[in-house]
């Protein structure tokens, strides 16, 4: 590629403050930016960079399709919500304009088993435009490309487990209340655990017409078991509360959560294949005390048996840099709705973006 890739940034919230100086630091350049919120429409980014004037006007998402005719961007960074119904619309518009498009929503990772339909839908209209769609992230690596790298380096696997934590006040007031974080724990069963307690065909039901809230680690086990072959033929998932003994207080909710509430939940997703692995995995989101940190922590079960812990990573840099270092592998990915593990294995840019564009 011999001119600077051309970048629009589609939310301009706390992640969006590092992809776009990541984007500019990269040798790309943004030529769009949009958001919901009032207080930073018509702003400069360079504003929110905390820069120099970068000449980009954050505009109203409801002109994308206005603005991407004269900006004309190669990608489109998504950083909103984290249900694929939250960015149908936009992954939509994008395919429309042939504009490719990557997103840190969870589900987006591989939606392929929690909202087949819409996903295959977003596929056909991004292969008719020769565009492609994905969901990227901290995932991608540290519960995705980390865990399968391992495996190649085992002979037998019983099981693959899985814990990951991360503070919903780094990433906005919709992940913290899609973690229930704030609520009493009647109002947590009612409107977070309950939606689990189905049967098998009940919750296939829900995926087929596109209203089940997948957690985190659902999407990431059909991620993994494709990334490694399995066959899978039973998933579940459960949401299970976490409290704090003393009150705490959310900056992202504006509101101080009483003591016995919930901070956030678990969400535990178990995984049967055909080949005899197990997956079970968990994802831990909430507003921390102080005495809490992110973690990530790993074991592959089987011979030999591997344990990978990581403490304190910066689950919101790593997360916004895996997203620009992949930004090139979804221009160079084949048309279509595709799934990060059908890609190159992300890896580090160390020149400017337009260089690995093929």
């Amino acid at each position: 590629m011999n001119k600077k890739l051309r970048v629009a940034q589609y939310g301009c919230g706390k992640m969006s403050e590092y992809t776009m100086r990541y984007v500019y630091e990269k040798g790309a350049e943004i030529v769009a930016a949009f958001d919901i919120n009032p207080n930073v429409i018509g702003k400069d980014i360079g504003e929110l960079l905390g820069g120099e004037s970068k000449d980009v006007i954050i505009s109203d998402i409801k002109s994308v399709q206005e603005v991407f005719q004269t900006t004309k961007p190669d990608i489109c960074i998504v950083t909103t919500m984290s249900l694929l119904t939250d960015i149908e619309g936009i992954f939509e518009i994008c395919a429309k304009n042939g504009v490719n498009a990557i997103s840190t929503c969870e589900e987006a990772f591989f939606p392929w088993n929690s909202a087949y339909e819409i996903t295959k839908r977003l596929d056909e209209i991004a292969k008719e435009n020769n565009c492609t769609l994905c969901g990227s992230g901290y995932q991608d690596i540290f519960w995705g490309n980390l865990i399968t790298t391992l495996a190649g380096a085992t002979h037998k696997i019983k099981k693959i487990k899985g814990i990951s934590s991360y503070n919903v006040e780094d990433y906005g007031i919709a992940l913290a209340q899609v973690h229930g974080a704030g609520l009493d724990l009647d109002e947590f069963q009612n409107k977070i655990a309950s939606a689990d307690n189905v049967s098998d065909e009940e919750r296939q039901a829900m995926i087929d017409n596109g209203t089940f809230l997948a957690s985190y680690m659902w999407t990431v086990n059909g991620w993994l078991c494709s990334q490694l072959g399995l066959t899978v033929t039973r998933q579940t998932q459960k949401c299970i509360p976490h409290t704090y003994k003393e009150d705490l207080h959310s900056e992202t909710l504006n509101l101080t959560i009483p003591a016995g509430y919930a901070t956030g939940m678990s969400a535990v997703v178990i995984t049967e294949t055909e080949e005899g692995v197990i997956l079970e995995n968990e994802c831990i989101g909430k507003v921390y005390a102080p005495e809490e940190c992110d973690k990530n922590d790993w074991t592959i079960i089987g011979e030999p048996e591997t344990q990978v812990v990581i403490t304190r990573p910066n689950t919101v840099e790593l997360t916004c840099a895996t997203i620009v270092n992949r930004l090139s592998d979804v221009i160079n990915a084949p048309a279509g709705y595709i799934t990060t593990e059908k890609m190159p294995k992300a890896e580090y840019k160390a020149k400017g973006l337009d260089e690995y564009v093929k």
